[in-house]
């Protein structure tokens, strides 16, 4: 099984473009799988540069309904009219950062071949899409500003269009977009429906802030390292963890967390 990062928001080939968004193209012994599409067509063209032939990919999943995921499925759907598109239903509602929309495009959700869940769907023995985080475990506090309007109203997001996809191969691969719901928490549910820890994960953390971090932040991001190290599992992370959780977080986890960049290719 090889993972190619199509998008993310660093350089990691020159050739590359890079912007804030991601996009991770999957290829196992018998699919060939998109997960997310980035914030805009540039995830195509780095397939391109990258020599990835997208009109050959199966299925298509959408972690969760914001912008930065989702804006290269139009162009995707332009190069590939075959591929499902497996995104939650609750995906398509109208989300929000403050008053800035970072919903996806009212279009994705006309686009042909698009199968709208409601809860978890298996593929085959091998593959599968979960969701029904409930745990509360070291949520990203960069969650509070996030939410979801209704009739005019904004409300807390709890993050149900949040969805993960599963790979067990000869290793066992979890794919999250941005763990909206904690990575931990992603986790747990993990176990209750596999059992066990996945080998890999590939996960941004959503711990990003601008404004940097409290004392108590600080403390949730080095608590949350010291879960993860424990687990067993590889981290591979980047997109919406942030530069800085990422150095927190370096010298609990060692050699299990692997920042990710654009362009860049791993093999499991």
């Amino acid at each position: 099984m090889q993972v190619t990062v199509l998008m993310e928001d660093t350089c990691g080939n020159p050739e590359c473009k890079y912007e804030h968004g991601l996009s991770l193209y999957i290829e196992t012994e018998g699919y060939r799988i998109l997960a997310d599409a980035g914030a805009s067509e540039q995830s195509l063209d780095n397939a391109r540069i990258l020599g990835i032939d997208l009109s050959k990919v199966d299925f298509a999943v959408l972690s969760h309904g914001h912008y930065d995921h989702s804006g290269g499925l139009p162009a995707f759907r332009r190069v590939n009219q075959d591929a499902v598109i497996y995104m939650q239903r609750s995906a398509l509602d109208d989300y929000y950062h403050g008053e800035r929309y970072i919903g996806i495009d009212k279009q994705i959700g006309r686009l042909p071949m698009i199968e709208l869940l409601s809860g978890n769907r298996k593929i085959n023995n091998d593959i599968s899409i979960f969701t029904g985080m409930t745990g509360q475990k070291f949520c990203p506090g960069s969650n509070h500003g996030l939410s979801r309007r209704v009739d005019g109203k904004d409300e807390q997001d709890e993050f149900a269009h949040e969805q993960c996809l599963v790979i067990h191969g000869d290793k066992k691969l979890l794919v999250s977009g941005c763990a909206h719901n904690g990575i931990l928490n992603i986790l747990d549910r993990y176990e209750e429906l596999y059992g066990g820890v996945p080998d890999v994960v590939i996960s941004g953390f959503h711990m990003m802030q601008r404004s940097g971090y409290t004392a108590e932040e600080q403390e949730v991001i080095l608590k949350t390292a010291e879960e993860l190290d424990k687990s067993g599992a590889i981290f591979y992370t980047g997109h919406c963890t942030g530069q800085q959780a990422i150095d927190l977080m370096r010298p609990i986890m060692g050699e299990k967390l692997v920042q990710i960049h654009c362009g860049m290719k791993i093999n499991l």
